[in-house]
């Protein structure tokens, strides 16, 4: 699933949520947003087609009822599918560059390893 920028900041803010939102609690959370408040009704319309988010339910919104927007993708799954997106020449490129960063440390590296390991072991069996 590709999402534009702006659709993204929108998924942002929901999974940072951990909630289903209504419309203006999305538009009060997105602080650092670079759309228009008009253009929301678009961005969710769009985030439903794609299957992004879903419909939660209503609430009460002062006199009225609003319709809540909650997320039916992960942070992690998504973002998991944006680095395997790519080729796996690719992938490897993104990976020996990570590793070459100063900010990786031992620690990270063991946090790493024994990830993979556990992932080794699981698809051994």
């Amino acid at each position: 699933m590709e999402l534009t920028k702006s659709e993204l900041e929108i998924m942002n803010v929901l999974w940072d949520a951990g909630r289903p939102l209504t419309r203006g609690e999305i538009l009060e959370l997105s602080v650092d947003k670079k759309w228009k408040d008009n253009s929301i009704h678009i961005l969710l319309n769009r985030l439903l087609a794609k299957g992004a988010i879903a419909e939660g339910g209503f609430t009460r919104s002062g006199k009225s009822y609003g319709r809540l927007y909650e997320p039916q993708i992960s942070g992690e799954e998504y973002y998991a599918g944006s680095v395997f997106a790519v080729s796996r020449e690719r992938l490897g490129m993104l990976f020996d560059a990570l590793l070459k960063s100063r900010s990786v440390d031992a620690g990270l590296l063991d946090d790493f390893s024994g990830r993979l390991r556990e992932k080794q072991r699981a698809l051994g069996e």
